[in-house]
């Protein structure tokens, strides 16, 4: 069947083009043949209507010859010499066959044309001297009546010949438009017995050839209802499998994603947890160190400035207990700085804001880096949970930015309302290229990022990181304060 599409496609594929092309061919031939011979009408129209003007340019001369020699006032005898260049200039270029107007055209002429210009032509030479010499001022009066007396004598033949020429053209551009018709007529009459040709021999074969597809068509159209009816048949039974297959598909997709989501509670469960017995360890071994090490660090400092009250014997030994206690106040403070990194203090006795302001200045006086805090708005304190898990993103950020970015600036934004809370660390460092997964989410499982998205995660916020290489970092953190986040 496909070959028998084929076959009858390439068939009248072939006919038609052929046809249409030899009647794109000759309709195209017509109306080529057409335009150019109403161009060569509208030339001839107008080479008529200048070759009619010279008569009457021919008469204005010769009347404004009498009043200039007669003495008498005119408006018209100012553009007596305008006048005769172009009644002279005209003639010229209708003998020569160019036209110069607001563009070229063509005067056609036939021999009879030729040899009428050329008997016209004495007589417009004896009036164009005649006109000349009545323009010079120099000449008397007497030579210009004698001129006068020419072109007046002269002047009916070379109306009547005139007269005879603009005939001549019109009748020729007459003959043409008859040509024109005539030619017009027989591509007519050529088209038509061109299409009734290919109906005959095109066409007719053509509709012979889809009468017998038609007839194979209909022969084979029994067969197939039989096999659509079987094939029915089959589609029902198939219909009813893939039923049972899509809702079996639905079940494992709705277990898979199930299971997916209890993956995801339990791994947010063990995150939780495990944050928070972070916290509790920092808590604990922050408090051992400030009860513990730093009491026996305090005492060790109260003995040694006891000891400080006894001579020595030469000053070296003064010298080394004099290190010896400095390195004692520097072990002290080096504990208060880890026992404050582990749980600052600040955080639960003043709130989120003085804890991040000492934060700030903290790092930027032992980094040496500008660290610049801003706050925005005023609200309640926050719970606990939510102000350790800002400060330690914070911490986090501000560790990333200090130690892999190598910034010159880091802002630490923290803008508060009564339902929303934003925190922004943004440094103005080397950054990083933020690659893509398949699923077009950021992996960000690099410099403790993911552990600041994963405690975003367990206080229901939104985490973003902008960054591109030398342009900076910017991490931000949006919660959706609820009651229970709030005191």
């Amino acid at each position: 069947m496909q070959q028998l599409d084929q076959q009858v496609a390439r068939r009248l594929t072939r006919f038609y083009v052929i046809a249409l092309t030899i009647i794109a061919l000759m309709t195209l031939s017509g109306l080529l043949f057409i335009k150019h011979t109403i161009n060569t009408h509208y030339d001839d129209g107008r080479v008529v209507n200048v070759a009619g003007r010279q008569r009457m340019l021919s008469q204005r001369l010769t009347k404004l010859a009498v009043l200039k020699i007669e003495a008498i006032r005119s408006a018209d005898i100012p553009l007596f010499d305008s006048l005769l260049t172009t009644w002279r200039n005209t003639h010229v270029q209708l003998r020569n066959g160019t036209l110069l107007m607001e563009k070229p055209y063509a005067v056609r002429k036939s021999s009879r044309l030729d040899s009428m210009f050329a008997q016209i032509d004495p007589a417009f030479q004896s009036m164009y001297t005649g006109f000349v010499r009545i323009s010079n001022p120099a000449g008397g009066l007497e030579q210009q009546r004698a001129a006068l007396a020419v072109i007046l004598r002269d002047e009916p033949s070379f109306l009547r010949q005139m007269n005879d020429i603009v005939f001549q053209f019109d009748a020729e551009s007459f003959t043409r438009v008859k040509y024109l018709e005539q030619v017009e007529w027989i591509l007519g009459i050529a088209t038509l017995l061109t299409v009734f040709i290919e109906g005959l021999f095109i066409f007719r074969p053509v509709v012979s050839h889809t009468k017998q597809v038609i007839r194979r068509l209909a022969a084979s159209e029994e067969a197939l209802r039989l096999a659509n009816e079987q094939l029915e048949i089959t589609n029902r039974s198939l219909a009813v499998a893939n039923q049972q297959l899509i809702e079996t598909q639905a079940g494992v997709l709705r277990l898979t994603k199930e299971k997916h989501q209890l993956q995801r509670a339990e791994d947010m469960v063990r995150s939780a947890a495990l944050l928070e017995g972070q916290e509790e360890e920092r808590k604990r071994f922050a408090r051992e160190l400030h009860d513990g090490i730093g009491q026996m660090l305090t005492g060790l400092k109260l003995h040694a400035g006891k000891i400080r009250k006894f001579p020595f014997s030469d000053e070296k030994q003064q010298a080394r207990f004099d290190e010896l206690c400095n390195l004692i106040q520097d072990t002290i403070q080096a504990t208060r700085q880890v026992s404050h990194n582990l749980m600052p203090s600040v955080l639960s006795d003043f709130g989120l804001d003085a804890a991040l302001q000492l934060l700030a200045d903290q790092t930027a006086q032992l980094a040496g880096t500008a660290v610049v805090f801003t706050k925005a708005g005023r609200g309640k304190r926050l719970s606990p949970v939510v102000e350790i898990g800002l400060y330690r993103i914070a911490q986090e950020a501000l560790h990333n930015a200090v130690k892999y970015a190598g910034a010159q600036t880091i802002r630490i934004h923290l803008e508060q309302e009564s339902q929303r809370i934003r925190l922004a660390v943004e440094d103005d460092g080397r950054g990083f290229t933020i690659r893509k997964s398949r699923n077009g989410k950021p992996l960000t499982n690099v410099n403790g990022l993911e552990n600041m998205r994963t405690r975003t995660q367990l206080m229901n916020g939104d985490f973003t990181i902008t960054s591109k290489p030398k342009k900076g970092t910017q991490v931000s953190v949006v919660l959706a304060l609820s009651d229970n986040q709030l005191y």
